[in-house]
């Protein structure tokens, strides 16, 4: 299992300026939401990357790694953050970092799902990477001004998601509330912008 802090040891951002995705998913795992660079970096239209479509992406080899961490995070809520391989709307594949963080809200903190980012990221260790994920402190790259999100509600998101992870364990942990609130706020508005479909096709 990937430890916290060990993707800036095994990985560094990719050379190619490239916002960071955006993505909302509900309680149950499926995807309510991605942002339009989905669609760029992978050539799969949006309304096709919804629930689970998205997966279809996913490197074969990575399908079963991922999808088992995928349903432990679904299952037991927690900051995350896992690697595979990402297939590009040339064909080839890219190596990807997606993390995320739960939301909650009423009633009695009720777990809604994940509002989350994905980044591509470039090996840095001569050992060939592997796919996996750790359920720890979600700590996302930090934003690139040659590539803005697309929409002021997608760089209200990227922003929290970053002051999310700067806050460790000093008096600025008393924010943690406030932001956990706005980035649930933040994917319910992200999800309300484009409404999905529920097809059937879900991690079993």
């Amino acid at each position: 299992m990937l430890d916290a802090g060990e993707v800036n040891t095994l990985f560094r951002l990719h050379d190619e300026e490239v916002a960071p995705l955006i993505f909302v998913a509900n309680a149950r795992g499926g995807v309510t939401y991605v942002s339009p660079e989905w669609s760029a970096f992978t050539g799969q239209p949006a309304a096709d990357a919804v629930q689970h479509g998205w997966f279809r992406c996913v490197h074969p080899g990575d399908h079963e790694p991922a999808a088992a961490f995928l349903r432990r995070v679904r299952d037991r809520p927690s900051e995350y953050s896992l690697r595979l391989r990402l297939r590009r709307a040339d064909g080839s594949y890219a190596w990807v970092v997606i993390g995320a963080v739960p939301s909650y809200g009423p009633p009695d903190r009720t777990f809604l799902g994940y509002l989350g980012s994905l980044t591509e990221i470039s090996p840095s260790d001569p050992e060939p990477p592997i796919a996996c994920g750790t359920m720890a402190r979600f700590i996302p790259p930090p934003l690139n001004a040659a590539t803005p999100p697309g929409t002021p509600l997608e760089a209200v998101a990227d922003y929290l998601l970053m002051a999310h992870g700067l806050i460790e364990h000093d008096g600025a942990k008393e924010m943690l509330p406030v932001l956990r609130h706005a980035l649930t706020m933040a994917g319910v508005l992200l999800a309300r912008s484009s409404a999905a479909p529920d097809p059937g096709d879900r991690f079993h």
